[in-house]
């Protein structure tokens, strides 16, 4: 029940309340409807290159990315745009963990499920880890490693 304050009686009291909601305009078709998360990302937040890389090794020419949009795991031989071939056994043990080569990418690829994530991100940071330290032996690399 909502009781009016009466000019002549001081003692009533106003209990309605206001929302400033009401003050607002109403957006009309047409207008800029963006979503909040799409206004917030326009303003203060940058999007993450993708695909997005999570390793890298310039002596043994080897990359480690992770691919959202795709949903998967690359790594990638040769440096910059240069692509060099791996020896037969770095693609064996790339291949027997699962990877396959995508030709138009120029990477092996690996995908990311969505029950594992989390235990194919670790293995293909694993496996990146050997391969890169294969490289490097074949390539006479044994000097000290500077850590990322």
């Amino acid at each position: 029940m909502t009781q009016h304050k009466n000019p002549n009686d001081p003692d009533s009291q106003e209990t309605e309340a206001t929302t400033a909601v009401a003050d607002q305009p109403v957006v009309q078709a047409g207008e800029n409807n963006a979503s909040f998360a799409e206004r917030v990302g326009e303003k203060s937040y940058k999007s993450i290159p993708e695909p997005f890389g999570i390793a890298s090794d310039n002596l043994a020419g080897v990359r480690l990315f992770e691919s959202r949009k795709d949903r998967q795991m690359a790594i990638m031989f040769g440096e910059g745009r240069s692509e060099e071939k791996p020896s037969q056994a770095v693609i064996d043990t790339v291949k027997a963990a699962g990877y396959h080569w995508n030709p138009s990418q120029r990477v092996w690829a690996h995908p990311v499920r969505f029950e594992t994530a989390r235990a194919d991100r670790i293995e293909a940071e694993r496996l990146y880890q050997q391969v890169r330290q294969m490289i490097r032996e074949e390539k006479g690399f044994t000097g000290p490693e500077v850590p990322f």
